[in-house]
């Protein structure tokens, strides 16, 4: 079993596969985000791919967010923004791309894996992948990633979900709400389909594809800005007392 974080990329024909790993959950530490990110701003430049395949390894969760021991270490107001927009460069990077991005999520995904899942083009999902934005209930909130999330599940599910923070949603609610696009009993079933599709779309125009992707993300232009206005909320609230002491409860749990 792996024990050590990484990011990878690998070729399949036309279609790039990006897996990240980390022990903790597949959460993420801000040196790991960096990584995600850089991996996906490098293959703008590989006129061979055409199209993204985001995964996490494992059977178990897709991603649970942000690394919380490096929360605990954030001890100012800079720390905080930096470290929150670690999210925000991944998010603008797969915005910005100029492949479809295609997720693949297994398991339970929270927080900045939403994200993460919102921010891919189309996904394919299993009944596994329940989700939760439990933010709230550590006294920040999912300032960065909402707006890619509200662009998927609109503002009323968002609501639903941000401020019911510590119970889960099924993969079947975030199915209905346009989170997930296809969804699966199990992970084979699921990456059968996946491949399946993924080789298809591979195989069309690639200038019709990058153009369907600007289409799209039609008025996100301003996100370069406002996911950085958003990461500086949340470094400011990460450095409360609230969320300190919620931070060290969660984790003695």
């Amino acid at each position: 079993m792996e024990t050590t974080s990484y990011v990878t990329t690998t070729f399949k024909d036309t279609i790039a596969f990006v897996e990240f790993f980390h022990p903790a959950s597949n959460s993420f530490p801000s040196s790991q985000l960096a990584e995600l990110t850089n991996a996906i701003n490098a293959l703008n430049t590989n006129n061979e791919v055409r199209v993204i395949v985001l995964k996490s390894a494992g059977e178990k969760a897709f991603c649970a967010g942000a690394s919380f021991d490096e929360l605990l270490q954030v001890s100012n107001l800079e720390q905080g923004g930096q470290f929150f927009s670690g999210f925000a460069n991944v998010i603008n990077a797969m915005r910005k791309s100029n492949k479809i991005i295609i997720g693949r999520i297994q398991g339970k995904t929270v927080g900045g894996g939403v994200g993460l899942a919102a921010a891919c083009d189309y996904t394919f999902a299993t009944k596994n992948a329940s989700i939760k934005l439990s933010e709230l209930a550590i006294g920040i909130g999912p300032f960065v990633i909402e707006p890619a999330v509200s662009r998927k599940i609109g503002k009323p599910a968002l609501a639903e979900m941000t401020l019911d923070a510590e119970n889960w949603k099924s993969a079947d609610w975030a199915f209905d709400n346009k989170l997930f696009t296809q969804l699966f009993d199990d992970a084979t079933q699921m990456d059968e389909a996946l491949q399946k599709f993924a080789t298809r779309l591979s195989s069309y125009n690639p200038e019709a594809l990058y153009e369907m992707k600007k289409v799209l993300w039609e008025g996100t232009e301003n996100w370069d800005t406002l996911l950085k206005e958003r990461a500086a909320i949340s470094g400011k609230l990460v450095l409360s007392d609230f969320t300190v002491n919620a931070l060290n409860a969660f984790k003695g749990k």
